[in-house]
């Protein structure tokens, strides 16, 4: 895989203040797909969890939770972050190479980062580890054409592609939107009860929020830095000349579940 899994783990102080966290009525739905039996304390392996965002909704609802976290500083900011819950297991590894038992948990999850992993091994692996009924749970986090951007992104795109020559329009998809993780479980086989939620959960940042989101993305480890922080200046720009120094990132958060046939 792309070594640009990596590049989060140079900012994880900056990743932790400024990635959203998600909606606790999506916690509350995954853990009600579980079966009664596992609700208690369920085993639950985390995939790239990074600095905890959906970690702690897990753990807040009583799950042991194993975190397979492929950067180093991350890993170690996450066993910091959660030093005094000893229901956390960090395991610092790739998810294709993460040495763990087969069909003893209750729930695999996956927040905003099931895409990294490898196609061909992802869901086949995730299912191996879940016990018979157990579930896989994909957590995105999708921004969506809306007008309570009120144009930002629009007018911010001659900004990214002065510096990104390449940088091509996508047109975004609205709120009912439909992640490809849904499909790609569908036509697998390996789920049953494939099931999609979606839930809104817009972002408001300031202008130097906005700028450290940035420097949390994979892409902007691309850029050199002075390239970089001269995108960022511009956009910063924008934000306080035109905006009123914040800005919203409208986004869905979809949630797709299967589970292993029993």
């Amino acid at each position: 895989m792309t070594d640009l899994r990596h590049s989060f783990d140079g900012v994880p102080e900056i990743y932790d203040r400024v990635r959203p966290s998600y909606p606790p009525a999506l916690f509350d739905d995954v853990f009600l797909y579980l079966d009664v039996s596992s609700r208690v304390s369920p085993k639950v392996v985390e995939i790239g969890p990074g600095t905890g965002q959906a970690t702690a909704g897990l753990l807040e609802r009583g799950a042991q939770v194993t975190a397979v976290e492929i950067g180093p500083r991350m890993s170690a900011f996450l066993r910091r972050k959660f030093a005094n819950e000893a229901r956390l297991e960090v395991v610092t590894s790739a998810f294709e190479d993460a040495q763990l038992a087969s069909e003893v948990y209750d729930l695999v999850v996956s927040a905003t980062a099931f895409h990294w992993v490898d196609p061909d091994i992802r869901l086949v692996k995730a299912r191996r580890l879940l016990r018979p009924g157990g579930g896989l749970a994909i957590i995105s986090t999708n921004r969506i054409a809306s007008s309570a951007d009120r144009g930002f992104f629009e007018r911010a795109f001659p900004v990214y592609q002065k510096y990104r020559p390449d940088e091509q329009r996508h047109e975004l998809p609205g709120e009912d939107l439909t992640p490809p993780e849904h499909g790609e479980l569908l036509v697998s086989g390996l789920f049953d009860d494939v099931t999609l939620r979606r839930y809104r959960w817009d972002q408001t940042y300031s202008t130097a929020g906005y700028a450290d989101l940035q420097r949390s993305y994979s892409w902007t480890q691309t850029v050199a830095p002075a390239a970089q922080e001269a995108l960022i200046a511009d956009l910063c720009d924008v934000i306080e000349r035109e905006y009123g120094g914040s800005v919203v990132r409208p986004l869905v958060i979809t949630l797709t579940l299967g589970r292993r046939p029993r």
